[in-house]
């Protein structure tokens, strides 16, 4: 057996995660009024199964209008929190840890889920009047945003605190604020989507603002023995938009606020980006803003193969590696790897009988 650098410990504050494999949160478009089901039971369990060390669900928006579409999960109410509660459990039961993404989708809100259609979903359809920083749409086929008042901002923070205090009802032992894609917390970062005049645009500052009073308010009502993660895009990839530099003071100044990681992704705020894919491609962003910031960061982004993931975490361009598309072809990717490594790692008892285990799958 060898020594993993992948399949080591990772501490943050009083969490200790078994290894460095994340399950990125992935939308699955399955709820009713934002309610988990036995889906999210199956879907998120059988990853822990599978050997990661954390388990992070889907988007969940903290209002209703703040889901990406009518199906996408929620944590504003109790119901959602009940509904949570045992997949947390059977999480946990696994030796994995938890983990729940807040949400807003901003002016990308009220949109169809993928297999359903494309776009706006009419408000006679279920779809629901958006807002974003200012009044500008994502594209011709979605809604067209208000532009917040500054007691929506103040009202929204506060649905990010009721969510923080929902998720830790509901036994997540991290919470992540999404502030990429192009949602939310995403739009006002950016040049691209933020064209206000106030103190909420403009400047860099400005710009960082509201991101920045979420982060706090979720910092302030998160345990203080339990980590909070922050996800970002690190580029537009569209010239004068968010950038790595903005992204690397961003995230030192979250980490003066206490959040513990970046996830690291990019892209989603406008139509026209040009994304230069390639195995690993968003890998260098997490590399930048762990050494630029000096924080925690997730590396995710076409990481597929196991001895990539290893060199990804070895050679220190991050902390851990967040996957997605890897774990839903293979819910039991985490324990391949270690057999790909010759790390031994148990595998559930009720498997055993396969003759898998560290020397194959």
């Amino acid at each position: 057996m060898t020594a993993s650098v992948l399949f080591s410990p990772l501490k943050l504050r009083d969490l200790t995660l078994k290894n460095r494999i994340f399950v990125s949160p992935m939308c699955q478009y399955s709820c009713a009024d934002g309610v988990p089901t036995d889906w999210h039971l199956v879907h998120l369990g059988s990853r822990a199964v599978g050997g990661a060390g954390l388990v992070m669900c889907e988007a969940s928006g903290v209002s209703p209008e703040g889901r990406i579409s009518p199906q996408d999960a929620g944590i504003w109410n109790q119901a959602q929190a009940d509904a949570w509660a045992p997949i947390t459990r059977f999480i946990k039961a696994q030796g994995a840890a938890p983990a729940m993404q807040l949400a807003h989708a901003g002016r990308k809100a009220s949109t169809f889920a993928p297999w359903r259609g494309q776009g706006a979903v009419p408000e006679g359809c279920g779809g629901w009047p958006v807002m974003g920083p200012s009044a500008v749409a994502f594209s011709e086929k979605y809604h067209h945003p208000r532009e917040m008042s500054r007691a929506d901002i103040a009202a929204c923070v506060e649905d990010f605190v009721f969510a923080t205090e929902l998720s830790l009802q509901a036994g997540f032992e991290v919470v992540e604020v999404h502030a990429a894609h192009g949602y939310l917390l995403h739009e006002f970062l950016s040049p691209l989507a933020n064209i206000r005049t106030d103190e909420y645009g403009g400047s860099l500052e400005n710009r960082m603002r509201f991101p920045l009073e979420v982060c706090a308010a979720v910092r302030k009502a998160w345990p203080g023995h339990l980590p909070v993660f922050v996800r970002i895009s690190a580029t537009d990839w569209k010239a004068g938009g968010w950038d790595v530099a903005q992204s690397v003071e961003f995230a030192k100044r979250a980490k003066a606020l206490g959040i513990d990681l970046i996830d690291v992704s990019s892209g989603g705020n406008v139509i026209d980006q040009e994304i230069v894919l390639g195995p690993g491609y968003q890998v260098p962003f997490s590399s930048a803003i762990r050494e630029g910031a000096n924080i925690r960061t997730s590396a995710v982004g076409l990481i597929t193969d196991a001895v990539q993931a290893e060199q990804v975490v070895a050679h220190g361009h991050a902390d851990s590696v967040s996957l997605a598309r890897a774990l839903l072809r293979d819910p039991y990717w985490p324990l391949h790897a270690a057999a790909r490594l010759g790390v031994e790692v148990a595998w559930p008892d009720q498997y055993k009988r396969a003759g898998v285990g560290p020397l194959g799958r």
